[in-house]
Order: C-alpha cells, then structure tokens, then sequence
C-alpha cells in the first residue's frame, strides 16, 4: 500500500483510484461496508484526514480515537487498500468549501474515479456540504458517488462512538463485534521502570498518549511482534492503567507475552484486547501483587486457549 500525504503532485500512478472517504477510526463493519462499495476495476483508495478534524478543531477535550494513524494504515492495508490518501488537516483544507474541496482536491488533485461515503458524511468548510451536494458535484467534475447505507448491529448503527462505549464499560467482545475484529493498540515498545521484570513477569511497555483509552484494568491478550527478529504471535495478558501500587498516575500499557525470551527494546507490536480480567487494584505488599499476577496469567491463557 502506497501511502500520500498531499493531494498535490502525485505520480500519475496514483490517481484515478475508486476511493472510500472517511475518517475511518477503528475501521469498523460500518467503515468496510463503505470501502467494499469502493473495490472495482479501478485501483482501490482511501481518502482519510490527519490529524483527525476533531482532533484540529480542539472539540474533543479528552482524547477519543480507537487508533493511531500506524494502526489505521495497518488495517486498511490488511483489507486490500492500495492508496491510502492521509490528507494534512490544517488551515488551508479545512477552510475550502465543499465545493472548492470536490474541485480542488478531489477531482484535480487525486483524479478520482468513483467516491463512497456513509449516509452521514458532511465535507467543506463548517461542515455544510452533505451526500446531495457531493452526488452533484460529481456530476460536475466528473466521478461518479455512491452513497453507503449505516451498518447495524443488533437496533443499533455502528458508530466510533458506540465502540469507545463498549470499550469504556469494559466489554472488548461487544466492540470487536461492532469492529469485525480485535480492538488493538499497536506501538513501539519503549523502557519503563522494569518493575515487571523484577517480579518475574517482563513486561512490554507501550505508551497509550493521544487515544481513547478501554476500561483501565487487566485484560487477556493477543499479541503480534510486527518487528525484529521474534517477529511472530503470541499470548498474553496486559494491565492498561496507572499502576496505583506505585503511585503513578500517567496511563500506559505493559504487556506480559507467555512463554517470550528476548528484547523486544524499539520493536513494534499490536496487542489485542480480547477479555476484561479485572479492574487496576492497589495490593498491601508485593507477595500480594505477585500472586495475583500469576492469577491473571492462569485466567488469560485459559481464555485464549479456548479461542
């Protein structure tokens, strides 16, 4: 997958793609309804917006997005996306109007041939442009506009905001149902205080800055070493939280991977949330926190065996 930070100057191999428009936060059922309208004879794109414009407009007083731009892309590109056009969200787009955007960008600068979009997709400065204006203005321009019906689950339409819910209540198998798969968190591991190691139970580090965050607590995992040389897939549990046994308050996420040896310093992985083991606790002693790690471990990797 190729992917294009500018709707300006592109190699004309990368225009002319059928593309699926959206922000595509989780890349939920809902999200691959609408690129699998997008698969044709023409190479299959996705027009995505980073940051994301919520995240610009400084609506959001807590962060609120299931992935990272690395996360997104990783999925998109699982699903067959050839183009990924992640376009800069800043002053200058943000202030084009719908029909400046369909011009400008869309027809002129990727050359699209064909657009989807959900039902409820708004474009162009203060968000006044909807679904009738963009069908008209690619009559004008020359794409053609299919519009996605809203996916259910249950009598419910699948939303970001109905996964960040399951996901807060700690119900990770009601959102990988919304999701068509895990919700994960992928990253690069980097150092922290080693206490796991200490204890005997080496942990992966991993920082959770900038996303909305599950249900703090201890969940069974399922963990994929993307780099390095234990490149591979692995089970685990993880403890998502602020480690009040050591009076830290900076949320982060450690990962404990069964049956691992080596060092996985600068590697990247994706790690699964698949259970939700129990809530963060503060333990009256080490022996205390060392036996109820062993607890949780026992727990996980009955539950992800039964997988």
């Amino acid at each position: 997958m190729q992917i294009h930070q500018s709707w300006q100057g592109l190699d004309p191999s990368a225009r002319g793609a059928s593309c699926a428009m959206g922000n595509f936060d989780g890349v939920h059922l809902g999200h691959r309804a609408v690129i699998d309208l997008a698969r044709g004879p023409a190479p299959l794109g996705i027009i995505t917006f980073e940051p994301h414009p919520r995240e610009y407009f400084a609506a959001e007083p807590h962060p609120f997005r299931l992935m990272s731009a690395e996360s997104r892309a990783n999925r998109l590109a699982k699903l067959g996306v050839q183009h990924l056009y992640e376009l800069p969200f800043g002053p200058e787009l943000s202030a084009l109007t719908a029909e400046d955007f369909a011009r400008d960008v869309l027809a002129q600068g990727l050359g699209i041939s064909h657009v989807v979009v959900g039902a409820d997709f708004c474009f162009g400065k203060g968000r006044k442009g909807k679904v009738a204006d963009l069908q008209a203005l690619g009559i004008k321009y020359g794409f053609q506009v299919t519009v996605a019906d809203l996916v259910t689950h249950g009598d419910k339409a699948i939303s970001s905001t109905a996964i960040r819910t399951a996901l807060s209540e700690g119900h990770p198998r009601d959102a990988a149902a919304m999701l068509g798969h895990w919700h994960r968190i992928d990253g690069e591991v980097i150092h922290g205080e080693k206490r796991g190691r200490e204890l005997g139970y080496p942990t992966a580090n991993m920082s959770v800055a900038g996303l909305h965050l599950p249900r703090l607590g201890v969940y069974a995992v399922l963990v994929d070493v993307l780099t390095g040389p234990q490149k591979g897939s692995y089970h685990g549990a993880a403890s998502l939280g602020v480690r009040p046994m050591f009076g830290e308050n900076t949320p982060n996420l450690e990962t404990y991977l069964f049956d691992f040896k080596g060092d996985l310093y600068g590697q990247h992985l994706s790690v699964a949330f698949v259970d939700f083991l129990r809530p963060e606790l503060k333990f009256t002693g080490l022996p205390a926190l060392i036996d109820q790690m062993a607890a949780d471990c026992t727990k996980a990797r009955q539950i992800l065996t039964a997988l």
